[in-house]
Parts: structure tokens; C-alpha cells; sequence
């Protein structure tokens, strides 16, 4: 099949209409009179700003949640569901879509609980986690006469064959993205829905998603992906924007103007504001050292993850930490951020202080401010954001105290400050995913630690978010001796004010 329709009755033939409907989740609407038509041979991108209802669209799409009002219909072709029957209430037709959210779902070898953070660096329970290889032949697929995609298939085609004896809480964040995909291909699916699948792959396997994409569709599988206006992929027929929970605009893609959505160019931090923030209970300990790492290696089994590291940090120090994904930036993260128990068998020195020398963990923990797509995808999600930024001040994952007056006035004076503090009652889980993470970043701000620790930090952020966040570290930086370590796959993203990198490939310094 050709990625693009190849006959006139393909385009008008309907895959997936939905008719006036009121969409409701929980106790919240979520769109209202929506409707939106999917035609055999088209591939749909969608875009719009953060919270505009393009996570709630794909996941409307997959049967996710309760329409009160219109129709939805699927329209797909009756040999493909003549095998497939309701199971648990999920039904025949919902069976022919995959959707690939930004957070994953494993669970434990045993099937009794979830992975949970740092499970990774703990080598007996991280043996307690399928392979890639047992994963991926856990995934239900159609009938085997259906079958275009199969496991040797999806491992060349997202380059997993090097993976398939990795155990999943060991993969990288990118890895881990490739795997949800070869996951939701190995299922067949008439539908594939994909909702920013590029945060966190690194520039090679960007620049191979065209290519990954171009096959996909060439196999007959319609897709619609939920992307940035600047990443929109060849293949995409059609473009929806979204706006505040409604389709606003739907055009083909030859009829598209992207640049009338590259919009941001200004933006204001309230440097009197931060200067103010800065300055509440402020350490004001000079190190010499904040991180000094002396032929440093890491090995599990046979796999060697870093090589013979050198790194030296110090006070006021502003480090950009690339390198593509599996090169071993997060190991190396954390051994500075405490989470490693192979930090005492090296020599690493941190904040003046040899690891194994006595301090604790907490010690450590508490100089640090740190995010990363790993806390965020293991960050309970049950506290309101106003508590999760509160819980910050003692290095918990979420509060699980009575909140503090002053604290809690401090954390909304963040959420102010980053322009999230309409979430300030809401629970985490219920907001936005790119306003949960820069709620995390609030929440490793609010006690003004010695170091930052910005792991991928503006993943799933729009453009405004970004270029605020990026003017904010700026600023912060010229107000403050802080030290900084940021880590991004995208060149755009790195603070003005970082002057020194550290490059990793294969676990080697480069």
C-alpha cells in the first residue's frame, strides 16, 4: 500500500467518525460537541499547545474514556475483526488500536507490583524484570493470518536485536521508547496511535523516524500521532490543531502552514521575583569540588556501562551532558545523585566529601535538586501539585507529612514563577504531562540546592514552556552560584549559560 491514498474512494471511505460528543473522564469534561473523521488512507498528525487536548484526543480515539453524548465509530474492515471477540470489556474493535503513551506500563517479573525508582541500580530487584525478548513475547497479537508484523521485524526495524537480553528497567529512556513501539506493532493494529514518541530519542534515531514511520504506514497501518508543529513526519496526510479542548483548524498537509504556529518570540521572567526566591533559606556552603570522579566504572555482568570516566565539577560550574541514548548518562547521574550503590566501590568525591566516608544518602540528596524522565514516570501521582513541589524540602516522593504553612506559600510562589500554579489543588495525575514535569522542576528548585541536576528536563513541553523554562535557568544562573548539569537530546534546549561539555559514547568520555 502507498503511504499516501491511492484511489479516490480510499479517501472517502470513513475508518473512525466521531459525532458530536461530549467526552467526560473522572468529573471532567473534556471536550464538547467534538467531531472528527479518520478516511481510509489518511495519516493524521495533531498539534497545539500543552493541555490543548491532543493526549485526550488519541486516547478518546482508543476507547479510553465515557462518551455521554454523539457517536463514535469504527469503520474497520470485517475480516480483521471476524477473529478477534470483547474480552474484560474491551471490545473487538478497540483491539485493532495501539496506542503508545509517553509513560510506560511494566510491571514485575512476578506480576505483584510495579517498578518503582532506583529498582534499576538494585541488582536483586532489578532481576525481578522481563527481558525485552519475554516482553515483547507477552504482547497479544491478531490472528496469525493477519500478522504483518512479527518480532524479528519490529527488533530490525527499531534496532532492538542488541536489547532483546536487556532487562526492561535497565533501558534507557529512548530505549524504552522504541520498545513501546516495537510493543504496539507486534499487536497489528489497524490503528496506531502515537502520542510524542520522538521525547527522548537522541538525534540518530530522530532522524531514522521518517524512515521507521514510512514503513509502518506502507504496511496498511493508519496512524495519528500527537507531535510538535516542527516534528511532523513525511508520511502525515493531514493536519488537526487543537486548542483549550477543541479542533480549531483541520487541513491537508500540502494545505499546512506550519509557520503560523511558530508564535513564540518573547517571553519575561520576573527577575525580582526569582532574585526573592533565591534568597529564602539559601545555603551558602562553597565547595571546591561538587563532583570529582576519578577513573570511574560501572559494569554489570559482562556489560560494561562506564569506562575509565574522568569528571570534574566545580562550584558555580555550568555542564551540558550529551551523548546518544544507551551511552550511559543516567548511570553516571546517579552516582552524583546518591541512587547508585556502585558509587562506593569507585573514587567519587561529592560536595568535598569521599563517597563512603559517612555521609548518607539524605545527605547528599539534600544538596541536590534533580529531575529526569525516570522520576517522572515512577512519581506517585496522588498528591495535588502544591504538595509534590512541597515535598522537595525533604527529598521524598511526595509529602507524606503535615504540609508546612510557609513551605506551601513558597511552593505556590514557584508554581507562579514556571506559570503552572492553576494546578496548584489539582492532582498531579490529572494535569497535563508537561505540566507535571515542570511541577517537578519546581519541586527540585524549591530549596535551593547547591547543584541542579536537569536530566531531558522539557520533554513534552511546548514551544512557550521551553523558551520560558530556558530563560528561567538563564536567569537563575546570573543570580546564584548554583552548579548546573543539563542533559538534552536537542541542541535548541541548552541554557545560554552553560559553557562546558561532557560528551559520552559507549560509556567513554569523548
Amino acid at each position: 500500500m502507498s503511504i499516501f491514498a491511492s484511489t479516490e474512494q480510499a479517501m472517502t471511505t470513513a475508518y473512525f467518525s466521531i459525532n458530536n460528543a461530549t467526552v467526560r473522564f473522572l468529573n471532567n469534561t473534556l471536550f464538547k460537541n467534538l467531531t472528527f473523521r479518520i478516511n481510509k488512507g489518511q495519516h493524521w498528525a495533531l498539534i497545539g499547545p500543552s493541555g490543548s487536548g491532543k493526549s485526550a484526543l488519541l486516547q478518546t480515539i482508543a476507547g479510553r474514556f465515557n462518551i455521554t453524548g454523539g457517536e463514535i465509530n469504527y469503520h474497520f474492515d470485517e475480516h480483521l475483526l471476524s477473529n478477534l471477540s470483547p474480552t474484560n470489556g474491551i471490545s473487538a474493535k478497540t483491539k485493532l488500536i495501539a496506542l503508545v503513551e509517553p509513560r510506560h506500563h511494566f510491571r514485575n517479573l512476578s506480576n505483584t507490583t510495579d517498578f518503582y525508582y532506583q529498582q534499576r541500580y538494585n541488582s536483586s530487584d532489578s532481576e525481578d524484570a522481563l527481558t525485552v525478548d519475554h516482553y515483547l513475547a507477552s504482547v497479544n497479537t491478531v490472528s496469525e493470518n493477519e500478522r504483518q508484523w512479527d518480532s524479528d521485524k519490529v527488533l530490525t526495524l527499531l534496532n532492538l536485536h542488541y536489547l532483546r537480553d536487556k532487562q526492561l528497567i535497565k533501558l534507557s529512556n529512548g530505549e524504552t521508547k522504541r520498545l513501546m513501539l516495537a510493543a504496539a506493532l507486534l499487536k497489528n493494529p489497524a490503528l496506531l496511535l502515537l502520542d510524542n514518541p520522538l521525547t527522548g530519542l537522541d538525534v540518530k534515531t530522530r532522524q531514522e523516524f521518517n524512515g521507521i514511520i514510512n514503513q509502518i504506514v506502507a504496511s496498511g497501518i493508519s496512524l495519528i500521532i500527537a507531535t510538535s508543529v516542527h516534528e511532523i513526519p513525511d508520511a502525515i496526510t493531514h493536519v488537526a490543531v487543537l486548542q483549550e479542548g477543541a479542533i480549531i483548524q483541520e487541513n491537508t498537509r500540502v494545505d499546512f502552514n506550519p509557520e503560523l504556529f511558530n508564535t513564540v518570540t518573547q517571553d519575561q521572567v520576573d527577575t525580582a521575583e526569582l532574585g526573592a526566591l533565591l534568597n529564602i533559606d539559601n545555603p551558602t556552603a562553597n565547595y571546591n569540588y561538587i563532583v570529582k570522579m576519578d577513573k570511574v566504572h560501572i559494569q554489570y555482568g559482562s556489560k560494561v556501562i562506564l569506562d575509565d570516566v574522568d569528571w570534574e565539577i566545580k562550584t558555580g560550574d555550568h555542564w551540558a551532558l550529551l551523548g546518544p541514548n544507551g551511552a550511559g548518562k543516567s548511570t553516571l547521574l546517579s552516582l552524583i545523585n546518591g541512587d547508585n550503590p556502585q558509587a562506593y566501590a569507585n573514587n567519587i568525591v561529592l560536595f568535598d566529601k569521599k563517597r563512603g566516608t559517612g555521609e548518607s544518602i539524605w545527605d547528599i540528596k539534600k544538596k541536590i535538586g534533580f529531575v529526569s524522565p525516570e522520576l517522572h514516570q515512577y512519581f506517585p501521582t496522588d498528591n495535588s501539585c502544591l504538595q509534590v513541589i512541597e515535598s522537595g524540602y525533604y527529598d521524598t516522593l511526595g509529602l507524606f507529612r503535615p504540609s508546612n504553612k510557609q513551605y506551601a506559600a513558597t511552593a505556590l510562589r514557584w508554581m507562579k514563577t514556571l506559570e503552572i500554579d492553576q494546578y496548584a489543588r489539582t492532582l498531579l495525575k490529572n494535569i497535563p504531562a508537561s505540566a507535571q514535569r515542570l511541577c517537578l522542576l519546581a519541586r527540585a528548585l524549591i530549596k535551593n540546592p547547591s547543584l541542579l541536576i536537569f536530566d531531558e528536563p522539557c520533554q513534552g513541553m511546548d514551544d512557550h514552556q521551553q523558551l520560558h523554562f530556558k530563560n528561567l535557568v538563564d536567569t537563575l544562573c546570573s543570580l546564584s552560584n548554583v552548579t548546573l548539569i543539563y542533559v538534552t537530546h536537542y541542541q535548541h534546549e541548552i541554557p545560554d549559560s552553560v559553557d562546558k561539555v561532557l560528551q559520552l559514547y559507549q560509556g567513554r568520555v569523548v
